[in-house]
C-alpha cells in the first residue's frame, strides 16, 4: 500500500508562489521559470479581462520567445471547461494560465485538474476566494455548483490591476471572506452535534480572515493598492484554510448555501460575495452571534445588506431562505432540516434584509 494514501494521511494543496504588489504581472515568467514551467502555455481569459491582463500576459511570454496559446471564455459551465480541455490538448499545452475574474480561474482551475496540468492564477479582481482555493464554482441547469479541483500552483496578484477593477467587486471579496464567521459557526455545529472532521487550525485561520476584514472596513476604499493588498491577503488566508480542512468548510456554510438558492431561483441574482454578505447576517442572528456588527461592517464597506440593494425582490430571499437547507443536505448547519415558512420571515425581518 502507498502510505500516503494510509487511513491517517492527509493530503494538502498549497500555492508554491503567492506574488502580491504592484506592477508584479510582469514577474510571471520568472514565477513560471521557478516553478520549472517556462514552455507552452494557455491562457484562459475573458473578453473583459483580456483586454486588462491576458494580452499583456501573451506579450511577455511572446517576448521571451515562447508560444503561447489564448482562448476566450464567455462563461463559467461545463461546455467551456470541456472547450479549454480540447484547446490545451490541442496546443500541446504545458500548463494552464487563468487570467481574469473568477469565471476564467474557475474554468482553467477545473480545466487543469482534469489535464492534470498546473494552473497559475492570475486575477483582475478580487471578488471572492475562488483565486486561490482548491473549489470551482460551475454553472450547471439549476445553479452553480461548487466542484472539488486542484490549488493553483501560483498566485499572481497585481494589485496595481485589481485597484481599478469595479470597487464593487471588492466589497464581494470582503463580504466572502466576513462569511466566514458563520461558516466556522456551521462547522462547529456540526463536529459537536454530528462528530464531523473538525481543524482547529483551518477554522483558527479562517475566523482571523474575516477578523482581519472587519476590522479594517474603515480603510479599505476604492481605488486604494493598500486596499486591495488587505483584501488579497485574506483571501489568500481564507482559501489556504479550505487546503488545510481538506473541504471549503471553512468557509463555505448556511450562508453559502442560502446564496446558492438565490442563484437558482433569483431572475437576476446578486454577486456570489454579495449575496453571502446578507446570507451571514441571517445566519448569524441563528447562532445568535452579533449579527448588528457584521451588517454595520457591510454598510460601512458599501457592501449590500437588504434585498434592496441586492436588487432581488423579498419573496426570493424568503424562498432562497426555505431552500437553503436542501442545496447540500450532507452538509449540517444552523439550518438543520429547514426553516418554517413563519421563521424564515422572521430572520430576515428582524436582520432588516427585507421590510
Amino acid at each position: 500500500m502507498n502510505p500516503l494514501r494510509e487511513e491517517n494521511a492527509k493530503w494538502m494543496q498549497l500555492p508554491r508562489d503567492i506574488v502580491i504588489g504592484h506592477g508584479v504581472i510582469k514577474e510571471i515568467k520568472c514565477v513560471c521559470d521557478d516553478l520549472k514551467l517556462s514552455n507552452n502555455p494557455l491562457i484562459v481569459t475573458g473578453k473583459h479581462t483580456r483586454n486588462i491582463a491576458g494580452d499583456t500576459v501573451y506579450d511577455i511570454f511572446a517576448d521571451a520567445g515562447l508560444d503561447p496559446s489564448v482562448t476566450t471564455i464567455k462563461s463559467a459551465t461545463m461546455k467551456e471547461v470541456e472547450y479549454v480541455k480540447e484547446v490545451a490538448l490541442a496546443n500541446n499545452s504545458n500548463y494552464l494560465l487563468g487570467v481574469g475574474s473568477g469565471k476564467s480561474i474557475d474554468v482553467a482551475k477545473l480545466a487543469a485538474t482534469d489535464l492534470n496540468l498546473p494552473l497559475i492564477s492570475v486575477p483582475t479582481a478580487a471578488s471572492h476566494d475562488g483565486i486561490v482555493s482548491s473549489r470551482a464554482s460551475i454553472k450547471d441547469g439549476k445553479g452553480v455548483t461548487s466542484i472539488q479541483a486542484n490549488a493553483p500552483m501560483a498566485v499572481i496578484a497585481d494589485t496595481e490591476i485589481i485597484a481599478k477593477a469595479p470597487y464593487r467587486l471588492l466589497a464581494s471579496g470582503c463580504a466572502d471572506i466576513i462569511s466566514n464567521y458563520t461558516a466556522v459557526n456551521d462547522w462547529e455545529l456540526a463536529y459537536r452535534l454530528r462528530n464531523e472532521p473538525f481543524s482547529e487550525y483551518a477554522a483558527a485561520l479562517s475566523r482571523m480572515t474575516a477578523k482581519i476584514i472587519l476590522d479594517s472596513v474603515d480603510s479599505i476604499k476604492p481605488g486604494l493598492e493598500s486596499s486591495v493588498r488587505i483584501v488579497l491577503k485574506a483571501l489568500v488566508s481564507s482559501g489556504v484554510a479550505m487546503s488545510i480542512a481538506g473541504s471549503s468548510r471553512p468557509a463555505s456554510g448556511s450562508e453559502h448555501m442560502f446564496s446558492h438558492a438565490l442563484d437558482m431561483i433569483a431572475p437576476k441574482p446578486a454577486l456570489h460575495g454579495e449575496q453571502c454578505g446578507v446570507g451571514t447576517i441571517m445566519m448569524m442572528y441563528l447562532h445568535g452571534g452579533d449579527w448588528e456588527r457584521i451588517r454595520e461592517g457591510l454598510k460601512k464597506l458599501h457592501a449590500p445588506t437588504n434585498a434592496a440593494e441586492l436588487g432581488i425582490e423579498d419573496k426570493y430571499i424568503l424562498e432562497a431562505l426555505l431552500l437553503a437547507h436542501t442545496i447540500r443536505p450532507e452538509r449540517y448547519t444552523i439550518l438543520g432540516s429547514g426553516l418554517t415558512p413563519e421563521a424564515a420571515e422572521r430572520v430576515a425581518k428582524i436582520t432588516k434584509v427585507i421590510d
